[in-house]
């Protein structure tokens, strides 16, 4: 039942942002009575949807979420006071919220009503849902993909920059989907000056969306430009919000009220060496309450992100194709000593039309020894 709690949680990964996916399975004599997920930030949570659907056979019932149901008053009510207003019998959780300041009150709440009540099951398969959400509840940040379409020798792009397309069709329609699951989508001045991308939301690409709610509208674009360099007549500025990170001393210019008025928001934040403090961002970033940003960016930017050890994730898509030696690389790192080599375990490999797909995350080092660049 918990397995199908998550299967329900799934349909809302492109529409819950900024809250988590959740799914709901309610059994009544070993029958279920209820299921219900979370569908869009602002309407009903699972627990309530499944509770719509059991009606009054959810009296006595057993309820199987895969996170502790809420216990505050936001834009919807308190789920764990719905399940002991609706009398149910049993609760089994897969997770506790991970919220410092909710963080077992609503399980709480319910065994203080005599619900019976059980945690940890399938936790691992249901932290997976949100690793985004989990991230920003513990640490304050979001979880940043790095994604990467790259040839057979690990090239992006030619050496003039041409680069479209890499992959192939079935692979860009991946894309999409990744996009439209993103809270944020981040890249550097450099890809927009040299390649003018929209990085919008396509949903007419998206494909088939498997029992998905369909994506709700442009997540923000993020620009991250030092000195301000984005023309005020870029495509990315012309869909949707679009945030420019530059030096605070760029914020009172003509060229930051030029792009102010093409409805860009601008956020001044330090620089090191000539760069943007990543660490600067990633934290503006988690106060505006993202959970998961994908980082569409070049090979210089990526890098950054690698060095820096922000990147939770990286997604790379391997075309069967060689660009040949002076092509562009998936990341610029400045490694000298095989000691400081960056290290990445797959956590899964998909065949994506003709492209393969890998999914891969940082190794952690040891206790008591770094990497350089890792934070």
């Amino acid at each position: 039942m918990m397995a199908r709690a998550i299967q329900l949680a799934w349909r809302g990964r492109y529409s819950t942002h900024p809250n988590p996916r959740v799914g709901c399975v309610i059994t009544r004599d070993g029958e279920v009575v209820g299921e219900g997920w979370h569908e869009r930030a602002g309407e009903p949570h699972a627990e309530i949807n499944a509770l719509k659907a059991a009606g009054s056979k959810a009296r006595g019932a057993t309820v199987y979420v895969t996170l502790e149901p809420c216990s505050h008053h936001g834009r919807t009510p308190p789920c764990a006071e719905a399940l002991v207003e609706a009398g149910v019998g049993r609760v089994v959780v897969a997770m506790t919220d991970p919220n410092p300041a909710v963080s077992g009150r609503g399980l709480k709440l319910l065994e203080h009503a005599g619900i019976d009540v059980l945690r940890g099951v399938l936790e691992a398969e249901s932290e997976k849902l949100n690793p985004g959400f989990l991230k920003h509840m513990r640490t304050g940040r979001p979880f940043f993909r790095i994604k990467v379409a790259a040839s057979l020798d690990g090239r992006t792009a030619m050496a003039s920059g041409e680069s479209q397309w890499v992959t192939g069709t079935a692979a860009r329609r991946d894309v999409q989907r990744l996009r439209a699951k993103s809270a944020a989508i981040l890249t550097g001045i450099g890809t927009v000056l040299a390649d003018d991308p929209s990085l919008t939301v396509r949903p007419d690409e998206m494909g088939a969306l498997e029992n998905a709610v369909s994506p709700g509208g442009q997540p923000p674009r993020i620009i991250l430009d030092r000195l301000l360099r984005t023309p005020p007549t870029a495509r990315i500025l012309a869909n949707g919000p679009v945030w420019i990170f530059c030096d605070a001393e760029c914020l009172t210019s003509s060229r930051a009220d030029a792009l102010r008025a093409k409805g860009a928001v601008l956020h001044g934040v330090s620089a090191v060496a000539n760069r943007l403090d990543l660490d600067a961002v990633a934290q503006v970033l988690g106060d505006a309450g993202l959970n998961e940003v994908l980082v569409e960016a070049g090979p210089v930017l990526s890098g950054a992100f690698v060095g820096a050890g922000l990147a939770d994730e990286l997604w790379l898509y391997q075309a069967p194709v060689f660009l040949g030696s002076d092509g562009m690389p998936t990341v610029t790192l400045a490694i000298s000593r095989m000691a400081d080599r960056k290290q990445w375990t797959i956590r899964e490999r998909r065949q994506v039309g003709d492209d393969q797909r890998l999914i891969l995350i940082p190794v952690i080092p040891p206790s008591g020894q770094t990497t350089s660049g890792t934070h």
